[in-house]
Parts: structure tokens; C-alpha cells; sequence
């Protein structure tokens, strides 16, 4: 599903897809997430649980904390958060309370599940980022899930 994505927006996903890349070579999570303002300006995160030991330290709650101390809530407002996997429960509420206005994601949640099957300590949260949105006083826009075979490929062979 990327027929309303255009080049610079594929672009975009396929950063935070490498971003994934880079977290799983420096040990941690595959999950990576850029932030693109209205003015074109690029903020990046990654997943960085196991290195900092911390729970919450999913790439996009990553970014969230960047954002809030680099951006009025105009900026966040205008931003578009692109991430290589659908986001969690958790970060889905932080990126709500940060005021970000939109999402695209690339790998699905039910995809994520798939080739976790086997996972660390086989617990999921199955919890739609769009369900969470949904719950919400303010909208945010959500599109994705879109090149999830690309999205997929860094969770190859991790969970299991």
C-alpha cells in the first residue's frame, strides 16, 4: 500500500527502515523513526532498550523526547513521524500527547507479531496504533502500513 505515498515520502520511510538496520548492529531492537518537519527539517531515532537498559526506549519514544525539546507544539502539530513498524501502545500515547499531527508506518503490528511468534519472552501487546489514536481528543493521521517486506527483513531471524 504506497499508492498515496509519494518519492520523498517512500524516501522517508526507507530511512527509518535503515535506522532499524543500525539499531539491530548496535544490539538493540530493529525499530527506527524520523521526524520530518513543515520546514523539511529531520530529526532521527532508534531503538535503543538493550543498550540503555531501559523499557522504554523504543525508537519512536526516542524521537518523542527529541522532538518536545527541539520544537514548539506548531512544529509538532506540522510534523509527520515516519516509522519502520507500527508503533506500540505506548509510544502511539506518547506521540498523542506530543501533539505530532501524523504517522506513516511501514511494517504492520500483526506483521511485527508474525515474526515474533517466537519471540524473546512471548508477550504482545496487540493494541492497533490507529485504535489508540481513535481514543484520542485530537486527531492524528495515520497511514501505513507500506513497504513491509523492506520493513520486515531486519526482524529476520531476531525474534526467534
Amino acid at each position: 500500500m504506497t499508492d498515496d505515498l509519494d518519492a520523498t515520502e517512500l524516501a522517508h520511510l526507507r530511512r527509518a527502515i535503515a535506522l532499524s538496520v543500525s539499531a539491530r548492529e548496535r544490539g538493540n531492537h530493529p525499530f527506527g523513526a524520523i521526524l520530518v518537519t513543515d520546514d523539511g527539517r529531520i530529526l532521527e531515532a532508534e531503538n535503543t532498550v538493550l543498550t540503555d537498559r531501559d523499557v522504554t526506549c523504543h525508537a519512536e519514544t526516542n524521537l518523542v523526547r527529541l522532538a518536545g525539546r527541539e520544537l514548539d507544539a506548531t512544529e509538532l502539530m506540522a510534523s509527520t513521524l515516519y516509522t519502520s513498524c507500527e508503533p506500540c501502545a505506548m509510544c502511539a500515547g506518547a506521540m498523542f500527547w506530543a501533539g505530532i499531527g501524523r504517522m506513516v508506518y511501514a511494517l504492520s503490528g500483526t506483521g511485527l507479531i508474525a515474526l515474533a511468534e517466537s519471540g524473546e519472552d512471548g508477550r504482545e501487546l496487540d493494541l492497533p496504533s490507529r485504535e489508540v489514536f481513535a481514543r484520542g481528543s485530537q486527531r492524528v493521521v495515520v497511514s501505513g502500513p507500506h513497504l513491509e517486506d523492506e520493513a520486515a527483513e531486519p526482524h529476520r531471524g531476531f525474534w526467534g
